[in-house]
């Protein structure tokens, strides 16, 4: 919710991909970035990381570059 938050405040458009009901996706995007947590945030199937690495380029004045 956080890393929508602040896209959106930006008006940056991202599009969001629930695996909720989708283990067998989910089991395989953990395996590929090795991250057992979400969000997991890409940028031009670039992996950025959770939240806290999506602000931390927002406060390094690097968001808006990528």
């Amino acid at each position: 919710m956080r890393a929508k938050a602040l896209l959106e405040s930006k008006g940056i458009p991202f599009e969001e991909v629930d695996l909720t009901d989708k283990p067998d996706e989910l089991i395989a995007l953990k395996n590929k970035t090795g991250w057992r947590t979400v969000p997991q945030i890409f940028i031009d199937d670039q992996m950025i990381g959770g939240f806290t690495e999506l602000a931390a380029l927002e406060g390094e004045g690097k968001l808006d570059n990528l």
